[in-house]
């Protein structure tokens, strides 16, 4: 029995392979099984190959297996593009219809099936997926009455004489494969999982979700990759707790509202990736001025400019911290798991208001669309905090109200329209208490250093996470937002080699934890950054925080795929 099982989908795009993934993993994700899925696909609607990658353990599992154990190919591109990552006890499960070639140094054995053949016998060649349903769950010796439920949920709507046909087809796809492998059905078997269910979701739906548990109830927003699955989460939910979405022109508008309406007393936010981030610049300094909280979402994926759409990348690291002209006090959280991307948005609704300031919750494409089975979320840490905002009956302003009062915490008294008492202006030029305009220097300083003055009464918990069970370590390794699973994996083979490593996996990346990181630095022989660009920016703002630049280096990678974890493992040894 393994372990662990790598499977692998891959075709045109548009030609159902999100849909096979999708059900396999569903139906392993409901026998208690631990998932993760990446899916590699085109900046583009449709065609172009794409592929789905799911990793399954009876153990948790936050990373994509360097090795393939299954490759399920609709088309030839699929067995060129990705053989490579087969072993000798591997398989290719390939459709009949293209005549399927292995090339010259494949080590995995290629088995020509009748995907389409089946399926269009059954009535429809785009069954095809489900005969190649069976097919998989042959060789992991699972009785097709395991995707019973999955296929009734996906196609109950159309008539149970569809749902038979797609039983049918699974079943059919077990003998197709059956009949050609003979003894070797279930040698993919995988031990057994423990059962307990669990949710399955994308990094997107879990700081969606996480929004909609804040107290969140308006979403201004553009469509862009790798952002629009929140969007498109918050249209479906958002209205059933009286909320609503907008999709603006643009993302400047989108930023601007979601001030306005924060302005108002609604919780709102917005979500973009690096060009509409590059967008929302000058509307972020807005919220800075005016101390309007604002919650924005930043998907990375790989630029400059458009980039690569649809590939990992981590490059908006400078960006998010110095993007904007002037200087204003920002708070910027990077999660690296779904369940730190659920709680850490609900702190980044309350910081943005109890600090009166945007904060940024960067995540990165990996994540924001990683698939990953996730434990369920405990809502009872769940705790909304509004900050200073002012009553009616707090106020017995008799001229204009002091929404920007020097205060010795730098936080000033916040009042929503229609209070009484609470009149006041509201302009992007620098100002006074009352928020005229004010140009004198005096002023200047005063309102600049108690803006500044709000860091000092964040709360957020557990800015690094750290797993350093050595006192004095060989090797530091540091990351942020996905590279987490990868990095947790080399670690462990590190220690069980002699190598003592320990890890720090940055939360908080501005205002950055330099208490907490120093004295990880202090402790470690070598410091190894590793990062998803090409210019190290979190070491790089690391050493501007803490020094250590004698004992720090990268390992980088800009490719637009992630990292895997020998592949990695490796690069470290290279660095010691």
């Amino acid at each position: 029995m393994l372990h662990q099982l790598s499977w692998k989908v891959g075709g045109q795009q548009g030609e159902g392979i999100e849909s096979t993934g999708e059900i396999f993993a569903t139906a392993m994700n409901r026998l208690g099984y631990h998932l993760y899925g990446y899916r590699h696909f085109s900046s583009r609607i449709k065609g172009g190959h794409t592929n789905n990658k799911i990793t399954v353990r009876p153990t948790e599992v936050r990373s994509i297996a360097d090795d393939l154990d299954i490759l399920v190919a609709f088309d030839q591109e699929t067995i060129d593009v990705n053989y490579k990552e087969l072993t000798p006890k591997s398989i290719i499960l390939a459709d009949a219809k293209f005549n399927p070639v292995a090339p010259e140094d494949c080590v995995a054995p290629l088995f020509a099936v009748g995907f389409t053949e089946i399926a269009a016998e059954l009535g429809t060649s785009l069954m095809k997926n489900m005969v190649a349903i069976g097919a998989t769950a042959a060789l992991l010796n699972l009785k097709e009455e395991v995707f019973q439920n999955v296929v009734t949920e996906i196609f109950g709507r159309k008539g149970e004489e569809v749902v038979a046909k797609n039983m049918e087809a699974i079943q059919l796809g077990r003998v197709a494969i059956a009949e050609q492998i003979g003894e070797r059905v279930g040698d993919w078997e995988l031990a057994p999982a423990d059962g307990k269910r669990r949710m399955f979701m994308i990094g997107n739906d879990a700081v969606a979700f996480g929004a909609l548990a804040a107290g969140a109830r308006f979403m201004a927003a553009y469509p862009i990759t790798p952002a629009s699955e929140i969007m498109e989460f918050m249209i479906k939910k958002l209205p059933l707790v009286g909320g609503a979405v907008i999709q603006t022109e643009d993302e400047i508008a989108a930023a601007t509202m979601a001030i306005g309406a924060n302005y108002g007393g609604v919780r709102s936010f917005t979500a973009s990736a690096g060009p509409g981030l590059s967008l929302m610049m000058e509307a972020i300094g807005l919220s800075g001025m005016t101390e309007q909280p604002l919650v924005i979402f930043d998907t990375q994926r790989g630029g400059p400019s458009t980039g690569l759409p649809t590939k990992q990348e981590q490059s908006d690291l400078m960006a998010m911290v110095y993007g904007t002209h002037g200087e204003i006090p920002k708070v910027i959280i990077a999660p690296s798991t779904m369940e730190e991307a659920f709680y850490d948005t609900i702190q980044a609704f309350n910081i943005a208001e109890e600090l009166q300031l945007p904060v940024i919750v960067l995540t990165d494409l990996q994540l924001a669309l990683g698939k990953q089975s996730v434990d369920p979320f405990d809502y009872s840490k769940v705790e909304i905090r509004r900050g200073k905002i002012v009553t009616p009956e707090e106020t017995d302003a008799k001229d204009y109200f002091k929404r920007y009062e020097v205060t010795e915490d730098g936080i000033s008294p916040r009042v929503l329209p229609g209070v009484k008492g609470g009149i006041h202006h509201v302009t992007g030029v620098e100002h006074n208490e009352q928020g005229k305009p004010s140009e004198a220097t005096g002023n200047r300083r005063d309102q600049m250093d108690k803006r500044f003055r709000k860091l000092n009464s964040l709360r957020f918990d557990n800015p690094v996470h750290v797993n350093a069970p050595h006192e004095e370590a060989d090797v530091l390794l540091v990351g942020f937002n996905s590279t987490r699973g990868a990095i947790e994996e080399v670690q462990e083979v590190l220690n069980a080699e002699g190598i003592k490593t320990n890890h720090a996996h940055v939360r908080l990346v501005f205002p950055f934890p330099a208490e907490e990181m120093s004295a990880l630095v202090d402790k470690a022989k070598k410091v190894i950054v590793v990062e998803n660009n090409a210019t190290g920016q979190l070491s790089n703002i690391m050493k501007m925080a803490i020094g250590g630049h004698a004992k720090t280096t990268n390992i980088l990678k800009y490719d637009g795929t992630p990292f895997l974890p020998r592949e990695l493992t490796n690069l470290v040894k290279e660095k010691i």
